[in-house]
């Protein structure tokens, strides 16, 4: 046993360091003024702006990305991803109306391979300047024995702040709302269990094949990055009235939009109003999956809705038109009992 070592165990301590040396240029980009000191201490600290913020609250979101990573993993493809983790964070952070401050990102994987590595947290980087928050840290684990060299899941934990009396919530809807569907750009991150059941293990669709009606290979169509609305989304209160935002993941449209509901109001949404990519439509064709599975299951087009008073409604298509959001009217708010009716059929 005198040859023992964290090495031979799996552990490259070395390799992660390498690591972090290679990520620092792809992290300052993200940095805002209020940081303070730089990556690779023990924590990381940023100062809150009082004069700014009179009644600040914080508000704080963990999410990760799910079974995506397994497309990534499988196409070696890996510098999308963390763009996927940081919509999943800071879009939940912006629906009570806060202003993502940072975001701190973890790393498990098998092996360290800073190339691999560097690919994720430049992903993670760009999604935090589109969301307009800082990286200020985080942890890349190995794992040898316990996960496949090539194999890793990532996690990130977001802080946003916004003041206590502009707060978002159900007590801010009122009947008569309007539902502003913002558009998503495909799949996000919701519902890969689905897809890869559907078409990879079902159908054996192989992922280096070019789909006709996706326009290109299946894989790298999958990994198409999650639409980011945190600024679209500070814009529009910024810009308008907005009484309340949904961020449509897991549990599809009428789940989430219902989350942000009073049980005095209900809502309801005209699927006419828009046609879903196609690619949830070659999923529903493919797997036969029922039309209530797909919407419990997808976003199937709207990534974010937006409920705001009629007197607002031009102001706030024209803030994402010149943002270039893909907006429309869905629906609106009724009296209710906290429930959502999705009416119609989605175009052909």
């Amino acid at each position: 046993m005198s040859d023992a070592s964290y090495a031979a165990a799996g552990v490259d301590i070395d390799a992660g360091e390498r690591a972090v040396e290679l990520m620092q240029s792809r992290v300052a980009r993200t940095v805002r003024p209020e940081v303070v000191g730089g990556l690779g201490g023990f924590a990381g600290l940023f100062r809150l702006d009082t004069q700014k913020w009179r009644r600040p609250l914080l508000a704080s979101s963990t999410d990760g990305v799910g079974t995506k990573l397994a497309i990534a993993q499988a196409i070696d493809k890996h510098d999308t991803v963390g763009i996927d983790l940081v919509g999943m964070v800071v879009d939940d952070l912006v629906v009570c109306g806060a202003e993502p401050l940072f975001l701190q990102d973890y790393i498990a994987c098998g092996q360290v391979v800073p190339e691999r590595i560097v690919e994720i947290v430049g992903g993670i980087a760009a999604g935090c300047e589109t969301a307009g928050c800082a990286l200020v840290g985080g942890e890349t684990a190995e794992h040898p024995g316990l996960m496949p060299a090539d194999h890793y899941d990532i996690a990130g934990t977001g802080v946003g702040v916004v003041e206590e009396d502009r707060v978002l919530g159900p007590d801010t809807v009122r009947e008569g709302d309007v539902v502003v569907a913002l558009g998503s750009s495909g799949l996000h991150s919701n519902g890969f269990s689905l897809v890869r059941h559907v078409l990879l293990a079902g159908a054996r669709r192989r992922l280096d094949a070019v789909v006709d009606e996706l326009g290109g290979p299946l894989g790298e169509h999958l990994l198409t990055p999650t639409r980011i609305y945190a600024k679209d989304c500070l814009s529009l209160v910024e810009e308008t009235e907005v009484h309340g935002f949904s961020h449509i993941t897991g549990g599809g449209l009428a789940v989430n939009l219902a989350r942000v509901l009073p049980a005095s109001l209900s809502a309801t949404v005209d699927r006419s109003t828009w046609r879903p990519q196609p690619v949830f439509d070659l999923v529903q064709r493919t797997g036969r999956v029922e039309q209530a599975e797909m919407e419990r299951t997808f976003n199937m087009g709207v990534g974010m809705v937006a409920l705001v008073p009629p007197a607002d409604l031009d102001r706030a298509l024209a803030v994402l038109t010149a943002r270039h959001v893909p907006a429309w009217v869905a629906g609106e708010v009724v009296a209710g009992d906290g429930t959502v009716t999705l009416t119609g059929r989605h175009p052909a």
